[in-house]
């Protein structure tokens, strides 16, 4: 089904579930009692702690249990309580758990493809990014991927364009990026590395201690609202901008596709409409929670710098080497290489028309 036609019948059948009107919840009520209860566990990447990002799922889990009167649960569960954060596609994959909520580019080790689902370097914005998987065939061809894997996947929030992290020294040019340790996942991980930087992947929980102790020189995470929470500022002091590897990175909803299967569509019809509102919530609160946030770290003495110009130039070079260089040797990434590229350019012709002229003279200057 065409996801807007979905999207219209699925509110309007959730209309009397959510009690929105009574005469519609009378006649709603006698079908959905007819349903089994089930209870399904969903294992985060992320702690309790980043309400924001830990939270998506709770809102999924939420709408869920109203929209199906309380018949269908998800109980949520932090990073490590019952799998560990980098663990969870294994355990969604496995059946360990029904669901998972994460970063596919955590997982890029297993199949490089799955770096399309989260984030590109250079690549799209949240609103470009969302745009290509609803309507430009991404998400068609993603689930192909997850096919693999015994999953089906759902957009399950976005961050917006992140920050460039978290430095105990200054960068001021890209010889300065030699021998640096940096906690920094995915294809900008693969990016860094190539710059010279020694890169490590580590669930959030444990880079402040790594960044605390000297384990590594530079770490980043989010935004300010997140790296705020984690206590980044208390341990590096220079907060560079943009994070290029991130300019929209999206989140998952991980299902295990046996126990999708086994779901009454009208409980397949809540997953989607509650992943659906959790895609939009995360990233509205990141928009409005992190200018609030910055400006708090500042007062506290956090130097803000820009990437040096020379940095910016040679990662962009790099990332798109990568890209042709994994697309030359997989069908699979060359597909989805070739539909994000096309999008892309599109989109960016687009954007750079109206939305960067606005935001060019209407922005202020960091």
């Amino acid at each position: 089904m065409h996801r807007r036609a979905f999207l219209f019948s699925a509110a309007v059948g959730g209309v009397g579930l959510l009690g929105g009107c009574g005469s519609r919840k009378e006649e709603a009520a006698p079908a959905l009692i007819t349903q089994p209860r089930i209870q399904w566990r969903l294992a985060s990447s992320f702690p309790r702690g980043l309400d924001t990002i830990f939270g998506a799922a709770e809102v999924l889990a939420r709408r869920v249990e109203a929209l199906t009167e309380g018949r269908f649960q998800i109980r949520v569960y932090p990073a490590g309580e019952l799998v560990p954060g980098l663990q969870v596609l294994d355990a969604v994959q496995q059946g360990t758990v029904q669901m998972g909520h994460t970063a596919s580019y955590y997982f890029t080790g297993k199949n490089p493809a799955l770096a399309f689902d989260t984030t590109l370097p250079f690549g799209l914005t949240a609103r470009q990014h969302n745009a290509w998987l609803y309507y430009g065939g991404g998400l068609e061809l993603l689930r192909a991927v997850f096919a693999d894997f015994n999953v089906i996947n759902f957009p399950g929030g976005n961050t917006g364009a992140q920050m460039g992290g978290w430095f105990r020294r200054e960068i001021q040019s890209v010889s300065d990026m030699r021998g640096l340790k940096m906690r920094i996942p995915g294809l900008g991980g693969e990016v860094m590395s190539r710059l010279g930087v020694v890169v490590q992947v580590l669930a959030g929980g444990d880079i402040y201690p790594a960044l605390e102790r000297g384990a590594i020189d530079a770490a980043e995470w989010v935004g300010p609202y997140d790296d705020e929470k984690l206590g980044f500022h208390r341990v590096a002091r220079f907060y560079y901008y943009p994070g290029w590897w991130e300019p929209g990175a999206c989140l998952s909803f991980y299902v295990n596709r046996l126990a999708w299967e086994r779901l009454p569509r009208t409980y397949q019809q809540a997953i989607e409409v509650a992943a659906y509102e959790a895609n939009v919530s995360m990233l509205a609160h990141y928009d409005q929670q992190n200018p609030l946030a910055l400006e708090r770290l500042l007062k506290a003495g956090v130097q803000l710098r820009r990437f040096p110009a020379d940095v910016m130039e040679a990662a962009r070079q790099i990332a798109f080497s990568l890209y042709e260089e994994q697309a030359s040797r997989d069908g699979t990434y060359r597909k989805l290489y070739d539909s994000w590229r096309q999008f892309r350019e599109r989109a960016y012709r687009w954007f750079g028309t109206a939305e960067r002229s606005y935001a060019e003279f209407a922005f202020p200057t960091p």
